[in-house]
């Protein structure tokens, strides 16, 4: 444990873990020693997903477990998709935070915590996320929910089941990559925060609720729409640029721009820069890339910080023709691997994550005020 906790818990080291490493100042990301450069060049998606729940690479028929597996779970109950259809107009993460809570209310094994039931939730928990978030943006759009076709990967099936068509090779591998690349990123908001719900043994799925409703929030997951949202509104690299430096005058964030543990560039944005250009070139949204380029090298200039995962997974999603507030709900469809990944690693060598909080109060001891002297 670190010696003294900063602002935000920063330093400070809160439980051992074999799935993810972090150097910050080398740029460096693993799983399960992986280097997420090795993964991004060489697996898929589904073998990324047992590495982080077994800790090595599947073999050809565990592969095909994992995958006939995911396949057979995606069906998600009949009164969650009652619900995804009464919802239509609310924002799609609340809905994706109360279907993947439903989830737990409709599993008939739901009070079973042991590792071998957490296992089977978490194949749930992977194959319905992806269906609740797919579905829910169909039904909002008046359009039929899809069933999914399987014979394509995760990736395939989440692009074909959320657009009605199959996807071309290069988006399902660059969308494959995209997942990937967020699948786990060791103790970062919402993962702690599906751990400590975990800690308490409550069940997994009140766990990625958790996580869920952490990755909300601006300062996590949302922080890909904020990004899109920056480079539409400013359309022109020159109206972009002199947008950042208002924003950098009135000492506002920029979204995408910077990372609590990296010090030098995310090595999950060196892939999503190269994805935003290529995706960019087919689909004719070339100017994002490069106006999100020269905000890049104009912040890096003045500011010393370099792009995150956000920065260019903005771009590289709307040139999918993904709806922009889509993008943190694809955001959590990936991040389930490493939250569940997470929570059965806390499940199998448990302690309550109790931390303390240094009192920075009124003196203790303050005398009772009665009612008529109080101001």
């Amino acid at each position: 444990m670190a010696a003294a906790a900063g602002a935000g818990l920063e330093g400070v080291v809160a439980t051992s873990s074999n799935i993810c490493f972090i150097d910050g100042d080398a740029g460096i990301l693993s799983y399960q020693g992986y280097n997420i450069h090795t993964l991004a060049e060489n697996a898929t998606f589904e073998e990324v997903v047992y590495l982080l729940w077994h800790g090595k690479l599947p073999t050809q028929f565990e592969l095909d477990t994992l995958k006939a597996s995911l396949v057979a779970k995606r069906a998600i109950p009949a009164e969650v998709t009652a619900f995804l259809k009464s919802v239509g107009t609310h924002t799609p993460m609340d809905v994706l935070r109360t279907a993947v809570s439903m989830l737990g209310v409709y599993d008939p094994n739901s009070k079973d915590t042991s590792i071998e039931a957490s296992v089977e939730k978490a194949h749930r928990l992977m194959a319905q996320t992806a269906t609740i978030v797919t579905s829910f943006n169909r039904l909002r759009n008046g359009q039929e929910v899809i069933a999914g076709d399987p014979t394509l990967s995760f990736a395939g099936n989440f692009l074909y089941t959320l657009t009605g068509k199959k996807p071309d090779e290069i988006s399902e591998h660059t969308f494959d990559l995209a997942l990937t690349l967020h699948a786990d990123h060791e103790l970062n908001a919402s993962t702690f925060a599906a751990r400590v719900t975990a800690a308490t043994l409550s069940d997994i799925y009140s766990a990625a609720t958790s996580g869920i409703g952490a990755l909300k929030g601006p300062l996590h997951g949302g922080a890909n729409e904020d990004v899109i949202k920056m480079l539409l509104e400013a359309g022109t690299q020159e109206k972009a640029l002199a947008h950042v430096q208002n924003m950098l005058a009135n000492k506002q964030k920029v979204p995408g721009m910077g990372h609590r543990v990296y010090k030098t560039i995310d090595p999950r944005a060196t892939h999503l820069s190269k994805m935003s250009l290529e995706l960019g070139k087919r689909t004719g949204h070339e100017d994002l890339y490069f106006t999100s380029k020269k905000i890049e090298e104009y912040i890096k200039e003045q500011k010393k910080l370099n792009a995150n995962v956000d920065f260019y997974s903005a771009s590289t999603y709307y040139s999918m023709g993904i709806p922009i507030d889509m993008f943190t709900p694809i955001f959590a469809v990936s991040r389930m691997s490493g939250w569940t990944a997470h929570v059965l690693e806390q499940y199998r060598n448990n302690r309550l994550i109790r931390p303390r909080a240094e009192y920075t109060g009124a003196e203790v001891g303050q005398p009772w005020i009665p009612m008529a002297d109080r101001q």
